[in-house]
């Protein structure tokens, strides 16, 4: 009867697999194929139901050899268990992505287990589902293309013969980087651990500092050959449900093949993709991901970058740093104070030097239009080719010292300014004030703590240039009107780039320029967390007494300060 019962499964698993490879053959015979269309499978199929685990291992083992074109890396074993070994079980597995003693304690050495009485295949697969099998995350799957996902993802999987589904579990074992200091966002005062490329170390970090299980995880796998794994990360009952849904709905529609870095997602899910400013932040401090979900905001987190994406962001946020919140009120203003105008220099001072030189000498003293007068004497080019010559120079002498090893980078970027200015001069090409101009810009260009509204700022510094040149103020001043227009055009989520100065909104400018005292910041952004606008309770300004209670003081120390006030 054991023989006819196995008979009719093997005979039925092999018209299942002759049928599915008449079908391969009709796709593959077509002339007019494209190379991408929709999400493929395993076997070339866009339904992965097309495809279920077969009840014979022989046949899945057979189909993902061929999966893998017989790849070295794919591990699978076949080993017996029950009595006298009549139970077939194959593991298979990735090498180098899973913990191998893990494999050898949880799974094989239970499977193999003499003790066990198993009396049929189906009784085997759920104690070694529900019972045997030494691990916390397990799961179950019937199609094998979801088989092949979770072991590209650091899982082992485990099937039985005679059952058509697999057990799954989850025990990877890769090498990966330490948590370290971030590299991009350095602070003076603050927590020093970042995030790094693997994402399940990353949602632990947001676990750590926020333990309330409001805190929901969505994962979704996005792009059809990488399979990256995709987390949008945000606190229940403080994110507008607005938000989350529109961020699911573009996550949903991102169809590609290939997810390397979060750089990929924000171009498919941002507002404004002409525009040169960022409507995403990105960011690899676990500390400023974590505020950001305490004010109502969501995050991205995508497998293998350290960068997570926040959204809804506004152009306030990225002109601010972490510490300004660590340091006192006043310090973190002052500093704020610096940045902005800081990030106004480093988009509108060439162009204004520039416009100033032109058509507006006027309105230099006397004094200082002579000595610039004089400095120009014998340059033969215009001051608007002069700024663009060393704005170029500038910016390609900054991009050696980023791809230069980091070692001989900034001594080669140092160096090279400092030879190439001193040259230019002493050969009459560019005059000593445009050189300070440049370098200013430069310098205050460094101080914008986000990368990416700094590149964006950088490019439009040329523009403005041309505007200043050629209009002389009234070029840079329309410059700057319309580059206004723009950003308060800009939405990042439906929440305008420009909140909460345009639209104003009073109650949220306490965290603008100037920071308020965190005693003082008792609600929420108001176009952000609609719900939980409250985050502290009131009244929490510090008075300190005059000292301690008589009721705190032990009887000696009573004693004594009566002493002290006579009264003793």
């Amino acid at each position: 009867m054991l023989y006819f019962t196995r008979y009719g499964l093997w005979h039925q698993a092999r018209k299942q697999d002759a049928v599915i490879r008449r079908l391969i053959a009709r796709v593959f015979s077509k002339k007019r194929q494209t190379r991408f269309r929709g999400t493929e499978t395993l076997m070339g199929k866009r339904d992965p139901a097309q495809i279920p685990i077969s009840p014979l291992i022989d046949i899945n083992r057979d189909r993902l050899r061929e999966a893998y074109g017989g790849s070295p890396d794919l591990i699978m074993r076949l080993v017996r268990g029950g009595p006298k070994g009549k139970i077939r079980f194959l593991v298979v597995h990735l090498d180098s992505l899973i913990d191998q003693e893990m494999l050898s304690r949880a799974v094989i050495q239970p499977l193999t287990e003499p003790r066990y009485r198993w009396r049929s295949a189906e009784e085997a697969y759920t104690e070694a589902k529900d019972r045997i099998i030494l691990a916390s995350d397990v799961k179950e799957v019937r199609i094998l293309d979801e088989l092949v996902e979770h072991l590209g993802g650091g899982s082992c999987g485990v099937l039985v013969d005679g059952i058509p589904r697999a057990i799954v579990i989850r025990i990877p074992g890769w090498e990966q980087r330490a948590v370290d200091e971030p590299t991009t966002e350095a602070t003076i005062r603050g927590p020093k651990e970042g995030f790094i490329e693997t994402l399940r170390v990353n949602t632990s970090i947001l676990r750590r500092r926020i333990k309330d299980p409001r805190l929901r995880i969505e994962e979704r796998t996005v792009g059809t050959v990488t399979r990256t794994i995709v987390a949008l990360a945000y606190i229940d009952g403080l994110a507008d449900p607005g938000v989350i849904q529109e961020a699911r709905s573009r996550l949903e529609k991102i169809k590609v093949d290939s997810i390397q870095e979060s750089g990929q997602i924000e171009e498919y899910i941002e507002d404004a993709p002409l525009s040169p400013f960022p409507t995403v932040l990105r960011t690899e401090r676990p500390d400023k991901v974590v505020a950001a979900l305490l004010e109502g905001r969501l995050a991205i987190l995508t497998d293998g970058t350290p960068f997570v994406l926040i959204a809804p962001a506004t152009f306030t946020m990225f002109l601010t740093a972490s510490e300004d919140y660590y340091e006192r009120f006043f310090i973190g203003s002052a500093l704020r104070a610096v940045r902005f105008p800081a990030f106004l220099f480093s988009l509108t001072l060439p162009a204004l030097y520039v416009a100033v030189t032109t058509f507006h000498q006027e309105m230099l003293p006397t004094p200082l239009i002579l000595s610039i007068a004089a400095q120009r004497e014998g340059i033969p080019f215009p001051a608007i080719v002069e700024a663009f010559l060393m704005e170029v120079l500038f910016e390609i002498l900054r991009e050696a010292g980023v791809r230069l090893p980091r070692i001989v980078g900034h001594a080669v970027s140092i160096i090279g300014a400092l030879v190439i200015g001193e040259a230019a001069m002493r050969a009459g090409l560019v005059s000593a004030a445009m050189v300070v101009v440049v370098a200013t810009t430069g310098i205050a260009s460094f101080a914008t703590p986000v990368f990416s509204i700094a590149i964006g700022a950088r490019l439009l510094r040329f523009v403005m240039i041309a505007l200043g040149g050629t209009l002389g103020f009234f070029g840079v001043v329309a410059g700057l009107y319309g580059l206004s227009i723009h950003l308060a055009s800009l939405r990042s989520f439906g929440v305008p780039f420009l909140e909460p100065l345009a639209p104003l909104i009073p109650s949220d400018l306490k965290d603008i320029i100037l920071r308020v005292p965190w005693w003082a910041m008792r609600t929420r952004p108001k176009l952000v967390s609609k719900k939980e606008p409250i985050r502290q309770a009131k009244d929490l300004l510090p008075r300190p007494g005059r000292g301690l209670p008589e009721t705190t003081l032990s009887a000696k120390d009573q004693n004594g300060r009566k002493k002290i006030n006579g009264q003793g």
